[in-house]
């Protein structure tokens, strides 16, 4: 991947710099925070070759690039010089509640969500080390990888300040100091003595009352929010010579103070009434949170809304040092993994193989979007099918109680980290079924019931010219119904379309022509649903209901439309045989650009079979692709 490139490409897609109010990314995507979402070219994005899908949700607009978007999001930054520090509201535009929670929680976390995901894949390698006899907690081995593993919750202040600071606009090493006060040695000591009945502090006469903070979320998230807005209020009026200094010193000594005198126990009753909140719910029926859970949370990761529940997740942990919903959302991910896993065996597509195998891979380590994206959506039986045995799969892991000790992402090695200290027990083997399960279900039922015929698959490998006689009005039944050619060239199959996205079949089923001359032709009676502004695709709806995009070569947006001359507008009827489009294909050629002709029904789900007629030289209105209602 040529990240410079891409990154140049994605930054033009987002309606260039100035249109970035703010950029972080998580484990597979970019989220940006547009100033004017409209002016970004979602389709330009998505025909980008390492672009997996664009999602415009949750105040966020997302590029999702798979594991390597830690590396584009340097190239971006490099570029631009962006990272998380928000330059306004996006387009003067107020934002609904959760679009703001999902906007924060994502910015402060995502940045250090790697080591986080680290540190609690140590914490359950070493519950398991211990558990099988291999450490002893007295041990100098043990010790010293258990406080690697342990740092980062240990001093989550210091980390959640840095990256708080960052997202509220002030300074982040003055809200990282304030996360230090609150992990103090000396505050942690005046804690342990409170706790023992020996005295209580004032500060100016006030009692204070001292609460443990390592591990904690919401109070520095609050206290940084605070000195955010005192910070930005104090520098603007302070003389140049002395704000540099000053202003640190106006929020550090109000806002520490502050937040051990009402900030920090405030925040510390709101952490336990949602902790209290939701095992009200857990408790009420563990079985039925778990199903809820292992069926939604796929859908949540499409839109990104998975990030509105993550602070549950730590809230539990810092509350009771354990935490029931990590271990439900696991079945979730594997179940979708075993549906990629019944494409795997089933598929004869070269293409759909290797993708398979490699969202496979990527699953089980807790990276679903390319499993997603990639072949159980566009298929949409195996997502669904994936989503029915993350919810079996949860409802068993929410029977026997299980729970993790240490944050991480769900992935294969969640499993290690619901050991408890005392070793394994029920909780530990309801945990492995529910999740064998969940991976059993997604495999067999996407085996048996998931498979849908691939186009590529009634595609002969031989270069067989389509020779049908032209069909008339008594062979269009309700039961079957035809799409023409739209131009003359030569017919190749899906899966070799020189575009992964159009190849893996994630825009809909059909095939791809190599054209001839540069006319496109309506394939049949009905009307323009969408003409792109560069004139470079067309989306049309037949009277029978069949939508089709035609995509005239691939990446020819890049072209702005010079080589394209539209003989049609969007709302326009038209019948077959009329001539839709024009086009340079030497223009195309010149350019360095593919001239194959994706030619997609893009609600190929809503039919029982769509079918190309064959490959090879196929002359203007014969037929091409037949569907079965």
């Amino acid at each position: 991947m040529d990240y410079q490139s891409l990154a140049k490409k994605i930054l033009v897609g987002v309606g260039g710099t100035e249109n970035i109010c703010s950029l972080v990314h998580c484990a597979t995507r970019l989220r940006f925070k547009l100033k004017q979402p409209e002016l970004a070219d979602s389709e330009a994005l998505k025909s980008l070759e390492d672009v997996i899908a664009v999602i415009n949700s949750g105040g966020q607009f997302q590029v999702v690039i798979g594991n390597q978007v830690g590396d584009v999001w340097q190239a971006i930054t490099a570029i631009t010089g962006h990272t998380t520090k928000t330059q306004g509201e996006a387009g003067g535009r107020k934002e609904t509640l959760l679009a703001r929670l999902i906007d924060i929680v994502s910015g402060i976390f995502t940045p250090f969500i790697g080591v986080m995901a680290a540190s609690g894949i140590m914490k359950g390698l070493l519950a398991l080390a211990v558990a099988c006899g291999w450490l002893a907690t007295e041990g100098g081995t043990y010790q010293i990888w258990y406080a690697a593993s342990d740092a980062l919750f240990f001093f989550f202040p210091l980390f959640i300040g840095y990256t708080a600071g960052q997202k509220f606009g002030g300074s982040p090493f003055i809200t990282m100091v304030i996360g230090g006060a609150l992990t103090h040695p000396l505050m942690i000591k005046a804690f342990e003595t409170s706790q023992a009945g020996d005295g209580s502090e004032t500060f100016f006469g006030i009692p204070v009352v001292f609460i443990n903070y390592s591990s904690s979320v919401i109070p520095i998230i609050l206290a940084s929010w605070v000195s955010c807005m005192i910070e930005n209020r104090v520098r603007p009026r302070l003389p140049l010579a002395v704000k540099s200094f000053f202003t640190p010193v106006i929020c550090l000594v109000t806002v520490v103070p502050l937040t051990f005198l009402a900030i920090g126990p405030l925040a510390t009753w709101l952490s336990h009434l949602l902790a209290g909140g939701y095992e009200l719910i857990y408790h009420f029926a563990p079985w039925l949170a778990g199903a809820a859970l292992g069926a939604a949370w796929q859908i949540c990761v499409i839109f990104g809304l998975h990030w509105g529940l993550v602070p549950i997740t730590f809230n539990n942990l810092a509350v009771f040092g354990q935490d029931s919903m990590l271990p439900m959302v696991l079945p979730a991910v594997l179940g979708q993994v075993g549906a990629v896993l019944g494409i795997f065996l089933y598929s004869k597509d070269p293409r759909q193989k290797a993708l398979a195998g490699s969202s496979f891979s990527a699953g089980i380590f807790g990276i679903t979007e390319p499993a997603i994206y990639g072949l159980t959506l566009p298929l949409r039986r195996p997502f669904i099918i994936g989503c029915v045995a993350g919810s079996l799969g949860g409802a068993i892991v929410g029977f026997y109680a299980s729970h993790t000790y240490s944050f991480g992402l769900p992935n294969i090695f969640t499993l290690v980290q619901i050991i408890p200290s005392s070793g394994i027990d029920s909780t530990v083997w309801g945990a492995f079924i529910g999740n064998a399960v969940a991976v059993l279900v997604g495999c067999l039922g996407t085996y048996c019931w998931g498979r849908r015929q691939p186009l590529a698959s009634n595609l002969s490998a031989a270069a067989t010219p389509i020779v049908q006689p032209a069909m008339g009005p008594a062979d269009l039944t309700p039961k079957s119904l035809t799409v023409l050619s739209p131009m003359m060239g030569q017919v190749i199959a899906l899966s070799d379309i020189p575009d992964p996205t159009f190849a893996g079949g994630l825009l809909g089923q059909g095939v791809g022509i190599l054209p001839d001359k540069g006319e496109v032709r309506a394939p049949f009676s009905g009307t323009v649903e969408s003409l792109f502004l560069t004139k470079h695709a067309l989306g049309l709806r037949s009277e029978q209901g069949i939508e089709l995009l035609i995509h005239v070569g691939i990446d020819t947006v890049k072209l702005a439309g010079l080589p394209f001359t539209a003989h049609i507008a969007e709302g326009d009827s038209f019948t077959a045989g009329d001539l839709l489009l024009t086009f340079d294909c030497q223009a195309i050629t010149d350019a360095g650009l593919s001239l194959v002709t994706p030619i997609l029904v893009t609600n190929s789900d809503e039919f029982s079979e769509v079918n190309c007629l064959g490959v090879g030289d196929v002359a203007e209105q014969q037929p091409l692709i037949m569907i079965k209602a």
